[in-house]
């Protein structure tokens, strides 16, 4: 039979497992793609009514934000700059898939090249690296672009 400070120190040992455990589920719960998406993405609960929405509705898309302004701050050789990024809406389209979706502008279209995909679309990207992607959307031709950044192998030309 075990001494009673073999027992105490089996009791401890079980307990600080149990600990560990529900502390390892807390945290793999917390860290699912939706709940870290609404903690990291704002969303905007006011939402502009646009033709676009009914666009997006019809893909299969809900919105679930409005329009955001993010503002970003460079520092030049001692000088303060400020720029910001727009993004029209955030939807989703399954539980866990959050986009963020960029009206096209007469006066800024996108080029569909490498190149402008990148200089235009890689800051909402690299801002919010759990999104799912971008939803360009071409309020001339109604039509939605899918984008999702890619890694190259370094293989092709």
């Amino acid at each position: 039979m075990l001494a009673s400070s073999d027992k105490t120190v089996m009791v401890l040992i079980g307990l600080a497992v149990a600990i560990f455990l529900v502390y390892r589920i807390y945290i793999w719960l917390q860290s699912s793609p939706r709940s870290f998406m609404k903690d990291r993405v704002p969303i905007n609960s006011v939402i502009t009514p646009h033709p676009s929405i009914e666009l997006l509705e019809a893909a299969g898309y809900e919105v679930i934000g409005g329009k955001l302004k993010i503002p970003l701050a460079f520092n030049v050789d001692g000088s303060s700059m400020y720029s910001r990024l727009f993004i029209d809406y955030v939807a989703s389209k399954e539980e866990d898939s959050f986009y963020l979706v960029i009206l096209s502008r007469p006066r800024k279209e996108l080029e569909f090249t490498g190149s402008a995909l990148r200089d235009a679309l890689l800051p909402y990207l690299l801002i919010y690296p759990d999104c799912s992607g971008v939803l360009y959307v071409n309020t001339v031709s109604s039509a939605i672009h899918v984008i999702s950044l890619g890694r190259d192998d370094g293989e092709s030309n």
